[in-house]
C-alpha cells in the first residue's frame, strides 16, 4: 500500500507564497506521475499541477506563471511552488500519485489534502 502525505499550506496575504510538499511512502517500483488537484463542488478535480516521471510538466492556466511542480525522486516528494498567490487560489489542495507497486500492480492515491487560505 502507499501513502501520501501533504504539507506545507497555511493563511498568506495576497502575494504572498507557500511551498506544498506530498510524501510518497510505502512499496514503490515505480512513479509515473504526481500532481496537485483541487477539489470542486460535485467532486469536480481540477488539475493545477502535474509531473511525470521523466520531468514532464503540466499547468492549469491559472497557476501557468506563479506556480511551479517539482520532484525529488530519491526522497519520492513532490513540491508545488505557489507564488503570487491570490484569493481565489484560496482551497484545499490535494496531491495524487499514479505508479506501480508490489506485485507489478498500478496504483492511483489521494492524500489527505492541505488547505490554502490566500487573505486580500
Amino acid at each position: 500500500q502507499v501513502q501520501l502525505v501533504e504539507s506545507g499550506g497555511g493563511l498568506v496575504q495576497t502575494g504572498g507564497s507557500l511551498r506544498l510538499s506530498c510524501l510518497a511512502s510505502g512499496i514503490i517500483i515505480r512513479l509515473d506521475s504526481m500532481a496537485w488537484y483541487r477539489l470542486h463542488p460535485g467532486n469536480v478535480r481540477e488539475l493545477i499541477a502535474e509531473i511525470t516521471i521523466n520531468g514532464t510538466t503540466n499547468y492549469a492556466d491559472s497557476a501557468k506563471g506563479r506556480f511551479t511542480i517539482s520532484r525529488d525522486d530519491a526522497k519520492n516528494i513532490v513540491y508545488l511552488q505557489m507564488n503570487g498567490l491570490r484569493p481565489e487560489d484560496t482551497d484545499v489542495y490535494y496531491c495524487n500519485a499514479l505508479g506501480v507497486t508490489e506485485h507489478n500492480l498500478a496504483f492511483d492515491y489521494w492524500g489527505q489534502g492541505t488547505q490554502v487560505t490566500v487573505s486580500s
